[in-house]
């Protein structure tokens, strides 16, 4: 495992991180306690420092589990999670009280005494733009119960309102072979800004395993089923905002750009880590050799000048028309 500068923080960090909604059990499908256990001991084992939460994961499950995790493990673990999606703060109640309460309620449930990393949970662009908020998080800073603050956007213009608050430490973005738009539009800023950033949905919800099927099903506790076209929150979180046909059909064509001497999951991330802007990439799992598999991308050689330009020229001619969703 390699490790990059978590730039305001000096944190040396995972380049592969650990996304965990996935032990929420409620978006992915089912997921026991005993693999949510093996899914965290498995990643840290390789080298993972980083785990990604949320507060609305399961209902909090997932932060309790990572509680649970590092009161059991010594290691240096540095975790991030998120809050403004509960029902009584999501989308217009982003009040002082709220967000303390959400704090809080996380600091119970991770077991500690402050946040290494909380972050603004896709709030709406209007709140954003009012920049109410971002006092807010400056004041949970310097009460001492955050020790970081980020934002964790939908789409690239948000991402350009962050990155002008002072104190914002880390973006996280959706960023992946078939969400190519940061390259050109985010990564310098955020460079010149020593803004982190954290790249989720690295794998398009499965769709860059190269695995899937046309007539692959899915339960109904499983986004994949219940948002493949945005009827519960942003299109963009499922399959990156491709309609699932193309997803899959564009999935296998990637088969002949590729290396063919590594998991397809392990060069999509690779292609993601060849980007120096990235600061880690948190891909998620739900079996532990998917864990384990993502965590070894680390340790692949970058991919040549040829395979980045036919990817840049493969997004621009037969991906990018078919995204949904703000971008």
């Amino acid at each position: 495992m390699q490790y990059r500068t978590f730039k305001k923080t000096g944190w040396q960090v995972s380049e592969v991180g650990l996304g965990c909604w996935q032990l929420g059990g409620d978006c992915w499908g089912d997921l026991d306690e005993s693999t949510a256990k093996s899914i965290l001991e498995t990643s840290v084992d390789a080298g993972v420092n980083f785990l990604d939460t949320a507060d609305v994961y399961g209902d909090g499950r997932s932060e309790e589990f990572i509680g649970q995790f590092i009161k059991d493990h010594p290691e240096s673990l540095k975790v991030a999670t998120k809050l403004g999606r509960r029902a009584h703060v999501f989308p217009d109640q982003f009040t002082p009280a709220n967000l303390l309460g959400c704090t809080e309620d996380s600091l119970k449930r991770l077991g500690v005494e402050t946040i290494d990393l909380t972050q603004l949970h896709c709030p709406p662009t209007t709140v954003l733009r009012q920049g109410e908020v971002f006092g807010i998080m400056r004041d949970l800073q310097a009460s001492g119960k955050i020790q970081n603050w980020g934002v964790s956007v939908e789409s690239m213009d948000e991402a350009l309102i962050c990155l002008e608050e002072d104190g914002c430490a880390s973006l996280q973005i959706i960023f992946n072979i078939f969400r190519q738009k940061p390259i050109d539009t985010l990564f310098n800023k955020a460079r010149e800004k020593g803004v982190s950033i954290i790249v989720r949905l690295p794998l398009a919800s499965g769709l860059l395993s190269g695995k899937m099927t046309l007539d692959q099903s899915f339960s109904e506790n499983d986004h994949r089923r219940f948002n493949c076209d945005g009827q519960l929150f942003n299109v963009g979180e499922t399959f990156a905002g491709l309609p699932y046909s193309n997803g899959v059909e564009l999935a296998q064509s990637l088969k002949e750009i590729l290396p063919d001497d590594a998991p397809m999951t392990q060069s999509a991330l690779r292609w993601i880590l060849d980007h120096d802007a990235v600061t880690t990439v948190i891909p998620g799992a739900s079996k532990i050799e998917q864990a384990r598999c993502n965590a070894l991308a680390s340790d692949l050689p970058t991919l040549d000048l040829e395979t980045h330009q036919k990817l840049s020229q493969f997004y621009k001619a037969n991906v990018h028309e078919h995204i949904r969703g703000s971008y």
